[in-house]
């Protein structure tokens, strides 16, 4: 009994870490292409999606920081990637779609990074 009792334990915590998930057209618009590039300023290496947040001058001269999402760890460790390859300071080019709310949030497709071009797990399916 006290075998079964910790089964079912488990299992129940583990459905209650699961997280609502989107969809790439609910958020982003494929419509909307979009290139960045400036400095990071925050690396979140963590399901269910890494982001980078990296600080773009706008037209008018004024610094914005933008929340770039990517594909999860595990993808991107598939494409290539290590949690130590962005650091903060570092310099990047992003290129990706906008979302559709119109906030500083994109979905990055490639990544240049130290002259590397890194594809970054979009769910928009543009990745090898």
């Amino acid at each position: 009994m006290t075998k079964t009792a910790a089964v079912l334990l488990g299992v129940l915590l583990g459905c209650a870490v699961v997280e609502a998930h989107h969809s790439f057209a609910a958020q982003f618009d494929p419509a909307k292409p979009f290139s960045i590039s400036g400095a990071v300023t925050k690396v979140e290496w963590t399901n269910p999606h890494i982001y980078l947040y990296v600080d773009v001058k706008d037209t008018a001269g004024a610094v914005v920081n933008w929340a770039v999402e990517m594909g999860n760890p595990l993808q991107l460790v598939h494409l290539g990637w290590t949690r130590n390859d962005v650091k903060i300071g570092d310099s990047v080019s992003i290129d990706g779609w906008l979302a559709r709310d119109g906030s500083k949030l994109m979905n990055a497709k490639s990544i240049l990074l130290g002259g590397r071009k890194m594809f970054a797990g979009s769910s928009q399916g543009s990745n090898p």
